[in-house]
């Protein structure tokens, strides 16, 4: 969509990012298949039906706000706000725009993706924690001595985006957590420059760990369904969370 709108053909599916997608619309195909031969009574798999599709959407929307805000980001040119033109700070704005809700979409399915996981590995998380992350689902599967091989995984992933998600997580918490956070950076800055100007950080930096933020997710979704996956054809679907 935002490829449309701005110009741009759209998205072919490719690397990691396909290979996630293709992930979850196999267990979809599974979950459709379940719901044909027993019209689901209780709900439960319509549920995890509609969960992932919600996290097919929302990776979508994910990348789609990677592209953008590199996108805005080519058209800002000034190493700082007030060096900027009226049009170019209308460009950095929508930049700013699309990168914050880059990284607040990363943990957001992040934590969308530790739900499913809770539900069909039955983790009973909500007794750790009422209002969960996907990190404490991870360590739960430690704690209830299951699933090893996935969890072996998934952990092997995070550690190795540690650095650029550790950047992004504290600059969610900023932008969620704490009042006028941008205000009290530029402040700071402020009282660094004996001309008064504010220096822009550095957007590639930025827009290259959200990139990493990206391939992250991607790369937990593709393991955490590629799991999902090969235990309902080995085992069948009522078997999984045995």
């Amino acid at each position: 969509m935002l490829r449309t709108l701005l110009g741009e053909l759209p998205r072919q599916n490719e690397g990691v990012l396909e290979e996630a997608i293709e992930s979850m619309v196999e267990t979809l195909g599974l979950l459709q298949r379940q719901l044909d031969l027993n019209q689901d009574p209780t709900h439960d798999y319509r549920k995890l039906y509609v969960w992932t599709q919600g996290l097919i959407s929302s990776l979508d929307e994910l990348e789609q706000a990677c592209f953008a805000a590199s996108h805005f980001r080519q058209k800002v040119r000034a190493g700082s706000t007030d060096d900027m033109t009226i049009e170019e700070k209308a460009e950095y704005a929508r930049y700013v725009y699309f990168y914050k809700d880059g990284f607040i979409r990363c943990f957001a399915i992040l934590d969308k993706t530790g739900t499913v996981l809770n539900e069909i590995f039955n983790l009973n998380t909500s007794n750790v924690k009422s209002h969960f992350s996907y990190f404490t689902v991870l360590r739960q599967f430690g704690y209830a001595k299951m699933h090893n091989d996935l969890a072996v995984e998934l952990i092997k992933i995070k550690d190795a985006y540690r650095e650029p998600m550790s950047k992004l997580r504290k600059r969610r918490n900023m932008e969620i957590h704490y009042m006028n956070s941008e205000m009290q950076d530029d402040l700071w800055q402020l009282h660094q420059t004996l001309q008064g100007k504010v220096k822009l950080e550095d957007l590639d930096q930025h827009l290259e760990e959200m990139r990493q933020g990206v391939d992250m997710v991607c790369e937990t979704l593709k393991a955490a369904y590629g799991y999902i996956n090969r235990m309902w054809h080995k085992q069948g679907m009522s078997e999984l969370a045995k």
